[in-house]
């Protein structure tokens, strides 16, 4: 079968490999759309925290499931996708149902090779579906969940303002689902047209350039009080360190975002919020049941998100086009 290996920083290669031969509590998927995220951009660009190479990259995908042992409730045929990360179920965190987080988890894509060709098998108990659910909406389920989780971590009520920094499609998940929880949401971002994004197919009412004044924007929006959720999805160091002063009295501020150095802050302001930080690690069962109830609901329109589609033979090379702002890319998509 025909695999696409990202062999170091800035360079893919197509070779072919073995098919799959199915294994015990294991399934067979023919992988028919994957989509391109932020994870995949950083390991291209080599700056992606937890990465080794070479690596077949690709974790956001759905397709058709060919062979299955052990998933109950699933069949040869079914339109499938995956939670991509495979926990050990024996360490602290997976017993405090924080599969998540696992001290020993290994991501679909990341930690070991992932979904860019022709077939995959992963563990029977990693699979999800929806009756009613296209192959692109399935294929977006992952990105969304991790959006859901840092809703979730958030603790984000009816009424507060949320601030997500970012308006990737990672930030586009949180933004739906604060929004769901009944937040009041102000998008921030560099980029206008992504901005223009959150207005127009969103709908977000409240949209911030954090290239202006950013800061008086949202004192003025907030009455003030600043936001009582601030939810990082840019993972820029630079975002990540101005986002401590957005946040209102008593504030919550949760990393979804991940780079690589270090974060400082003032304590005595940090302290004088009572303000509490965390961090937003993949997600759990839970959010992607949330996601895919919410996608059958078409209260998320993810297909909207889909700016971007290739085909498997021609992702070398479009790959780095997509990198690109001029490119204007909100989700790229490749078909099989």
């Amino acid at each position: 079968m025909k695999t696409l290996t990202c062999n170091k920083p800035g360079e893919f290669e197509y070779g072919e490999t073995q098919e799959p031969q199915l294994e015990s509590g294991k399934a067979i998927i023919k992988v028919k759309r994957i989509g391109i995220c932020g994870t995949d951009l950083h390991a291209y660009e080599g700056t992606q925290p937890y990465f080794n190479y070479p690596r077949v990259l690709g974790h956001e995908l759905s397709g058709e499931l060919v062979a299955v042992d052990g998933a109950e409730g699933f069949s040869e045929g079914d339109l499938v996708s995956i939670i991509p990360y495979f926990s050990c179920g024996e360490c602290v965190a997976c017993k405090a149902g924080k599969p998540n987080c696992c001290a020993t988890i290994s991501v679909f894509g990341v930690h070991e090779d992932g979904g860019m060709k022709e077939f995959i098998m992963v563990p029977s108990s990693s699979l999800i579906k929806k009756e009613g659910l296209s192959l692109e909406e399935l294929a977006l389920a992952e990105p969304l969940a991790i959006g859901a989780h840092g809703v979730r971590r958030a603790g984000v009520i009816p009424g507060e303002f949320v601030i997500v920094m970012g308006a990737g499609p990672i930030g586009l998940g949180v933004m739906e689902f604060a929004r769901i929880a009944g937040g009041k949401v102000i998008a921030m971002d560099i980029n206008e047209d992504r901005l223009a994004f959150c207005r127009e197919v969103l709908g977000i009412e409240y949209t911030v350039n954090a290239k202006g004044n950013y800061q008086a924007e949202i004192e003025q929006i907030t009455s003030g009080g600043f936001a009582e959720s601030v939810i990082d999805a840019t993972g820029s160091a630079v975002a990540i360190h101005n986002g401590f002063e957005l946040m209102a009295h008593g504030g919550r501020y949760v990393l979804v975002g991940l780079q690589k150095g270090e974060i400082a802050f003032s304590h005595p302001d940090f302290h004088k919020r009572e303000s509490t930080l965390m961090s937003s690690r993949n997600a759990t069962r839970e959010d992607f049941d949330n996601v895919l109830e919410a996608l059958k609901d078409k209260k998320v329109k993810a297909a909207s998100y889909i700016t971007h589609e290739v085909g498997f033979d021609h992702v070398k090379e479009n790959f780095a086009s997509w990198l690109d702002p001029a490119n204007k890319v909100i989700k790229a998509m490749v078909k099989l």
